[in-house]
């Protein structure tokens, strides 16, 4: 056995999984570590979860047991399991990701959740806008819930911009993408009747709170937002929504738990009603903002 693998007992399923929570319970907890697991052996092996837990007297071959090896010393240093597999489920979608573009969190697909569910008769004939759209899985989940309608994308990122048309192309779904700083100008766009946005959220002082597999690789473009003006990107989205959405049209925002009171103050200073809705976690995480009252789902 190559001496990168000496630590593994075996070529044997079981000895993998066991290596893996000796290695990585203390670190993430048994639970997260079985989850990697099952995640790994379906990129690797294209195994399920039955398969995984019915072959564990099975072997891998040499080649496959040293790519279960790095992703343990990746996941050692804290590497995100979705930048080792190079992906992440996003609304049914596959998703590919990297160090250009955050990975998408389970507080993001329930915000597209609730738009597709609660929404869908109010937004069937609108065209919507995905403001700082980063890996594209919100537009691409949006454009999957509705294929009649044009989806535009927009980052200020080109790197970003390049893994979103991969994944929309992935996905097949047609998307504008549109490279463009939200708190520039806003020349050349049209009417939405749907305006999105995951924007920039984290205080800098924030950045000690958070975790490694965060703060070493997602790219702080974005992520954070000066302590002195945290509601930045806020102010400018609601200015833009102020000429770009339509009368009946929705705007939905991702935000700060910190920041859930002070950021429906700024919308509805800016001319519109709001509500505040908290994520799985109990934290405040969403926005709906309206023009008229009527509309709410």
């Amino acid at each position: 056995m190559n001496t990168r693998n000496i630590r593994f007992r075996s070529n044997r399923v079981s000895d993998i999984l066991s290596l893996f929570h000796e290695e990585l319970d203390g670190l993430y907890g048994n639970g997260e570590v079985r989850s990697f697991m099952e995640i790994l052996f379906e990129s690797f092996l294209g195994w399920d979860r039955v398969k995984l837990l019915t072959s564990k007297n099975l072997t891998v071959d040499q080649s496959d047991l040293l790519r279960f090896h790095w992703a343990l010393e990746d996941l050692k240093r804290h590497r995100p399991i979705q930048h080792i597999v190079g992906y992440t489920d996003f609304c049914g979608c596959r998703i590919e990701v990297n160090p250009d573009v955050l990975i998408p969190r389970p507080e993001t697909e329930e915000i597209v959740n609730r738009i597709i569910s609660t929404f869908n008769f109010q937004l069937s004939a609108f065209n919507f806008l995905d403001l700082c759209t980063g890996s594209g899985c919100i537009a691409i989940a949006l454009k999957k819930a509705f294929p009649e309608a044009e989806v535009t994308a927009v980052d200020v990122s080109e790197k970003a911009l390049v893994v979103a048309r991969r994944n929309a192309e992935t996905n097949g779904v047609e998307i504008k993408f549109v490279q463009k700083d939200v708190l520039g100008g806003d020349d050349g766009f049209g009417q939405y009747g749907l305006i999105v946005s995951n924007p920039p959220y984290v205080r800098d002082s924030e950045r000690a709170a958070m975790a490694a597999n965060v703060i070493d690789f997602d790219p702080g473009l974005a992520l954070f937002v000066p302590d002195s003006d945290p509601l930045r990107f806020y102010r400018a989205i609601a200015a833009f929504a102020g000429r770009h959405l339509a009368t009946d049209g929705l705007l939905a925002l991702e935000i700060n738990e910190a920041f859930g009171a002070e950021t429906c103050a700024l919308l509805q200073a800016a001319g519109f009603s709001t509500e505040l809705r908290n994520d799985f976690r109990g934290k405040p995480r969403a926005v709906f903002c309206y023009r008229n009252s009527t509309n709410r789902g």
